[in-house]
């Protein structure tokens, strides 16, 4: 695994910019929710809990794609 060597203003926290970070790359769609939690230092349950503090949603859904299933869901032998 590769490694990264920052320098953080004294006003940030390694655990700070770890969770930080773990958040943007889940966000991205380059780590998946166990290894952001992972490399955040959090149990997925608190991790899935601090996106959604932060706005970031963990539903990976496209909204059309989202209404499909549901309306599958709610009629399977529709279409």
């Amino acid at each position: 695994m590769p490694e990264l060597t920052v320098v953080l203003p004294d006003h940030v926290s390694r655990d700070e910019a770890l969770l930080y970070l773990a958040m943007k790359l889940y966000e991205a769609r380059k780590l998946s929710l166990g290894k952001a939690a992972e490399l955040a230092g959090y149990s997925v349950r608190a991790f899935v809990e601090i996106l959604n503090k932060h706005g970031i949603s963990v539903f990976r859904y496209p909204p059309d794609e989202l209404d499909k299933d549901v309306q599958h869901a709610l009629d399977p032998h529709r279409g």
